[in-house]
């Protein structure tokens, strides 16, 4: 039962980023089921001020209840604290494929200098970095010099 409440979880997607799932952004934590057949489901923010988490608890929920779960809690818990070394590789590839430069390593807790951020258009690292925002906080707004194009990049954590 534990596996296939997990894969329902496993593949909300993301509010803020609908080309990956939850699990392969590194938010899904955990998934536990009791003998009584309570789900519970642990998350983690990509950042503890993440507006999204509202709309991901509420996604997690109304999937189970699609598919006849209804008991369910979903929990936040903070530590550790999420890094882009759980992003999963096909997550990286999914982000890359849509036009978002996905986060090297984030190495654990040694923090990584970018000197470039390599184009997901067109692979070129003649980049910039255009606003340390992009569409959602945990994103910057990039744009290629030798293509020309934005695109937005995940912020190693």
């Amino acid at each position: 039962m534990v596996s296939a409440v997990r894969e329902i979880v496993a593949a909300v997607q993301d509010p803020e980023l609908p080309v990956v799932t939850i699990e392969q952004l590194g938010i899904l934590r955990d998934v536990r089921v009791d003998d009584t057949g309570a789900v519970t489901v642990d998350i983690t923010p990509t950042y503890s001020g993440c507006p999204a988490m509202d709309a991901i608890r509420a996604d997690i929920a109304a999937a189970l209840a699609r598919n006849g779960v209804d008991d369910v809690e979903v929990r936040t818990v903070l530590a550790p604290a999420w890094t882009t070394d759980w992003i999963t590789p096909d997550g990286r590839a999914a982000l890359e494929e849509h036009g978002i430069a996905p986060p090297g390593p984030a190495h654990g807790t040694v923090t990584t200098l970018t000197l470039s951020v390599r184009c997901p258009h067109c692979g070129s690292p003649d980049t910039r970095e255009l606003a340390r925002f992009g569409s959602t906080a945990c994103k910057a707004l990039w744009v290629c010099r030798a293509c020309q194009e934005p695109f937005d990049h995940v912020k190693a954590l």
